[in-house]
């Protein structure tokens, strides 16, 4: 598996195909591996295009890193490093849920390697928000308040990123408690659903800067996760972005959500948005 070192992050990822340069994220804290994703490559690689699959930071074999204003800002800064490191070029760059915030404050940040931005289940509202400072944050907060860095290596929703790159442990044990404390205030603060940002860590000169054509999906009446609002209200105030129907039904983040522990995947489905996406690229890239 290629492993890019930036900086001394160790970015994990994979290519497939040839011709224009794509990138898909997932959301959570899910793996490049993760069902779907390498099936949604393949497909958009059957297209002649060439599509980089990744591990962000903090996820599957890359560096666990703790810094920055949010967790998507790390990952996003991340992502334009490794297109530059990689010497793609111009970049259509796609995600959904978490993987959305992700790929908007990437293309926001780094305009010169972005060829057109795509986006589904954009994480907001209030519960929506709020529920993600919790998950994210909340537990190794918790751990490393009363057992320091050693607690917070035992927690379940790091084992993963352990087990893919032994260099973390030493990463976790070695970062400062207190610090690690003062990046889980901030980076919980970045999702308060507290203001007008239309997405945590999105500035209004990012808005201004986001000249390439966004796609932009529209998220479903039933889905607490990714409201319809936020979705309509992003694509209305990002400039020149396009708001389409999803090839599914309005209750498929629900049904993936509670079919998960079957399938194992809540992104299985995510190779359906092929035929659209490659549409809009032909139209507008």
């Amino acid at each position: 598996m290629p492993v890019a070192e930036l900086d001394g992050i160790e970015i994990a990822y994979e290519i497939v195909g040839e011709g224009q340069p794509w990138v898909i994220t997932p959301g959570g804290r899910f793996t490049k591996e993760v069902g779907g994703l390498p099936e949604m490559a393949r497909a958009l690689a059957d297209q002649g295009n060439k599509v980089l699959t990744w591990d962000r930071p903090n996820c599957g074999a890359s560096s666990v890193v703790f810094g920055g204003r949010s967790e998507s800002e790390v990952q996003a800064d991340a992502l334009g490093d490794l297109l530059r490191h990689l010497d793609f070029g111009p970049t259509v760059i796609v995600g959904g849920s978490g993987g959305a915030r992700v790929s908007l404050l990437a293309a926001a940040r780094n305009p010169g390697v972005t060829a057109g931005l795509a986006m589904w289940w954009i994480s907001g509202g209030v519960p929506g928000l709020l529920s993600l400072a919790n998950y994210y944050c909340m537990p190794s907060a918790t751990a490393a308040w009363h057992g320091g860095m050693e607690a917070v290596v035992e927690l379940d929703q790091w084992q993963e990123v352990l087990e893919a790159n032994p260099n973390n442990r030493a990463r976790f044990l070695g970062f400062d408690r207190q610090e690690f404390i003062d990046v889980m205030d901030r980076w919980m603060l970045a999702y308060c659903p507290c203001d007008d940002t239309l997405v945590p860590g999105l500035d209004d000169a990012d808005v201004a800067g986001l000249q390439a054509p966004i796609l932009v999906f529209r998220s479903g009446t039933t889905d607490l996760s990714h409201t319809r609002a936020t979705s309509e209200r992003l694509a209305a105030n990002l400039p020149g972005a396009e708001l389409v129907e999803p090839p599914w039904g309005d209750d498929e983040w629900n049904e993936r959500s509670a079919q998960a522990a079957t399938t194992g995947s809540l992104f299985v489905r995510w190779p359906l948005l092929v035929p659209q996406l490659i549409d809009w690229s032909n139209a507008k890239i």
